[in-house]
């Protein structure tokens, strides 16, 4: 597994105006040591191709992979900001957008659907696939509710993110991995205990963890500590690997 960081959950930071994007791209390549970043859709300052031009180029320079586009509505929203975002994602070379279902109460599932059908055909066209995170309340909160929306939208763009920690005791987060395509571990419930959990139910993962905070209030050092834990359960499961 590689490892990312959300720029969400600095988003406190960022909207405040302490810190911008660039910044925050300086800070996972140069204090965290991040392999790749998870860019929320909230924290581009401009909309233009100059722009997400620069932000390509300079997390190419600092060695970041764009590892995807983080975005809470895009399975909620009207078909021009998908296709806006998907475009963003296209131009960026980000392979992966990651969003949640609406909640049950926004909407019906026939319309969900339809917004799902619509999204998976404009990636399809675009080359970037899907990841669906799980979410309390919503129309994907456990295992079975992830694995019925991807078989009735029936799209190979559409896959899973989810966070495993965030899942109830009555879903098998292994279920999902060999559709996984981004991994997410949030703060507020990530130990030692989770994470090597997680090692084990995604052992044959190659992708990104993305490191977030839900409420966007993470430190510095809470996040290289959260690093720190990953890496150490990830040398730990090397080595466990090739001692049998």
């Amino acid at each position: 597994m590689k490892l990312a960081c959300a720029s969400g959950a600095l988003h406190r930071e960022i909207e405040s105006g302490e810190l911008t994007q660039l910044e925050f791209l300086d800070l996972c390549a140069r204090e965290l040591g991040c392999d790749g970043v998870v860019l929320d859709v909230r924290h581009f300052p401009r909309p233009d191709d100059d722009y997400l031009a620069q932000i390509k180029k300079m997390a190419t320079d600092w060695g970041l992979s764009i590892a995807a586009l983080s975005d809470s509505s895009f399975f909620c929203s009207e078909r021009g900001h998908v296709t806006k975002v998907l475009s963003d994602a296209a131009l960026l070379g980000a392979p992966v957008i990651a969003a949640p279902l609406a909640l049950q109460t926004e909407c019906s599932w026939s319309e969900q659907l339809e917004r799902l059908a619509f999204a998976t055909s404009l990636a399809k066209r675009l080359n970037v696939t899907l990841a669906l995170r799980n979410a309390p309340n919503t129309f994907a909160a456990g295992t079975q509710d992830c694995k019925r929306v991807v078989k009735e939208t029936d799209s190979a763009w559409l896959r899973y993110g989810p966070d495993p920690q965030e899942l109830d005791a009555a879903s098998d987060a292994q279920a999902l991995a060999p559709n996984t395509v981004l991994l997410w571990s949030g703060l507020g419930k990530q130990t030692e205990q989770t994470v090597a959990a997680a090692t084990h139910a995604f052992a044959a993962f190659r992708g990104y963890v993305a490191i977030d905070e839900a409420f966007g209030a993470a430190t510095t050092d809470g996040l290289a500590a959260a690093i720190a834990t990953w890496r150490n359960a990830l040398c730990a499961q090397y080595k466990e690997l090739n001692h049998k």
